[in-house]
């Protein structure tokens, strides 16, 4: 089954291309197929995933699948969330990642509450008016470091401290980090929807 991923992120594509492998499913980029970006406008993860996947439906033809994600910092009432990708913009700096994690570690300074969530919302749709579309959330808590840590990942990774294995998602082997990350628990879920609803096995 061929499924249009309504992003041009190559890492979302490397990440959810290998969890959806088992399935028989292939992803392509939306880019790669002529879609334009859909508006977010939303305030929540899952109606910006819902209206990208949508959007990248009505344009293909085929299924497709959406990822909302981002940061919530609980010191900042679950911001940035949403505006997680142009977070940077809204400090004085251009967009992207690096800046995104300068940015962060400035108005974290002096915060001692450093507890925060990464959260993926995926959205699947078999059509653009599919009355039921499919929704999986993954989410891993842990406290944003004090500085960058490791080399691995993208976003906001080098300074995403998880508890549970002592160091940040930069610094875990890649299968690690893909297997326990956000996107890593959306992913299982949502393989496990796309296995029960749309193949029947």
């Amino acid at each position: 089954m061929k499924i249009v991923l309504a992003s041009n992120n190559q890492g979302k594509l490397a990440e959810l291309q290998a969890m959806f492998a088992p399935l028989g499913c292939t992803l392509v980029r939306q880019g790669d197929l002529g879609v334009p970006e859909a508006p977010e406008p939303y305030r929540t993860f899952v109606e910006n995933a819902l209206t990208k996947a949508r959007n990248a439906a009505q344009h293909t033809g085929l299924p497709a699948l959406a990822d909302d994600a981002g940061l919530c910092v609980d010191a900042f009432g679950g911001l940035p969330g949403v505006d997680t990708a142009y977070y940077a913009t809204q400090h004085g700096y251009t967009k992207g990642d690096d800046n995104n994690v300068t940015a962060l570690l400035e108005q974290m300074q002096g915060i001692t509450s450093r507890r925060c969530a990464m959260v993926s919302t995926l959205v699947a749709v078999r059509s653009p008016e599919d009355p039921e579309p499919l929704i999986a959330v993954g989410r891993v808590v842990g406290e944003v470091a004090q500085e960058r840590l490791g080399s691995n990942g993208f976003g906001f990774d080098p300074i995403m401290w998880i508890p549970e294995f002592g160091q940040t998602f930069a610094q875990l082997p890649v299968e690690v980090k893909n297997a326990n990350s956000h996107r890593g628990r959306a992913s299982q879920a949502m393989a496990a929807l796309i296995r029960a609803n749309w193949l029947g096995a």
